[in-house]
């Protein structure tokens, strides 16, 4: 046999040499959850060495995955029930809790990069990522409320917005919003293929952020169509986005491959809730080993992400998996 694969993997050194994917802590965007209160730190059920942190909690973790090299960071935010309304008014008004988080990493630690979420869902009493009208989601309406979450957002210091509702046009109009009002260099990374999942619950257990009637249906995804995402990026594109997202993450590679192979902007894949939840479980029963983590999150880097939005960001750094 002329042809021997083998030989460029018999030995660590030649291994090294040829590897063709690298993962690196700039590609990583770790996902935290924040609620109200002090010195709050609670676990996840369904995420096992996931938190809910209170503020000043949220300092101490960033802090000390900067120490690791981690600098970009997701928030979500946990609402109680009392505050949220048909029209989600907690979402932008002054002094809300989000704010607040964002202002106080920004003020802490300015060299951190901060992600916010812009949609209903966690500020809405019904649950959903827009305003419901007769069980009908409504987007133009919609879009107003969504352009003054992202101003407030902006105002607080955001470094990159990240509208994950789905409603049509939306990129477009927070974009003219963000640039109106000065804030023409505060990046957008859209949700651009967002699929109506099932994976999806241990975030939602996060949150409380479940609808309340009905499904996503009518704006996320069918996880079944393929072409409708190079529609929702093109129009994303056109719109004004800098990013590109496809979650979930692992059962949608091909997707995140078609974007990357048909648009210049750089992909981000979210390796959900849902994914990390399998992982651990079986990590944890010992029917998988710890390394699948990262041959995940390799899977994502080969198929074409730039960023991933993982829940497994500190831990494969703390671990020094990436070395």
């Amino acid at each position: 046999m002329l042809q021997r694969p083998r030989r460029n993997r018999k030995s660590a050194v030649i291994r090294n040499m040829i590897q063709e994917t690298y993962l690196l802590p700039s590609n990583l965007i770790f996902p935290l959850f924040i609620v109200e209160g002090e010195n709050q730190k609670t676990e996840v059920s369904s995420m096992p060495g996931i938190y809910r942190h209170s503020i000043d909690n949220l300092l101490r973790e960033i802090e000390s995955c900067l120490k690791l090299g981690l600098t970009t960071f997701d928030i979500f935010p946990a609402v109680e029930e009392s505050l949220k309304d048909k029209f989600a008014t907690e979402s932008y008004r002054e002094g809300t809790l989000y704010l607040r988080a964002i202002e106080a990493v920004k003020k802490h630690f300015p060299e951190a990069c901060v992600v916010t979420d812009v949609a209903l869902d966690p500020y809405s009493s019904d649950g959903h990522d827009g305003i419901v009208e007769n069980g009908e989601i409504l987007n133009d309406e919609t879009l107003v409320v969504l352009g003054k979450m992202a101003l407030a957002h902006a105002q607080a210091g955001a470094d990159i917005i990240a509208p994950s509702d789905m409603m049509d046009g939306r990129i477009g109009f927070i974009r003219n919003v963000l640039d109106e009002n000065g804030f023409t260099n505060v990046s957008l990374m859209s949700y651009t293929a967002k699929y109506a999942s099932s994976f999806y619950g241990p975030f939602r257990d996060a949150l409380g952020s479940a609808p309340k009637k009905g499904d996503k249906k009518t704006y996320q995804m069918n996880p079944a169509n393929t072409r409708e995402a190079l529609i929702e990026a093109r129009l994303d594109v056109e719109e004004g986005a800098d990013f590109l997202m496809v979650k979930p993450g692992l059962p949608y590679l091909d997707i995140i491959k078609l974007l990357h192979d048909n648009f210049d902007l750089p992909i981000a894949a979210y390796n959900v809730s849902g994914e990390y939840a399998m992982l651990k479980a079986a990590i944890q029963n010992g029917w998988l080993q710890e390394s699948a983590i990262v041959e995940t999150l390799l899977s994502f880097r080969r198929a074409g992400a730039t960023a991933i939005l993982t829940y497994h960001a500190k831990e494969v750094l703390e671990k020094g998996w990436l070395k």
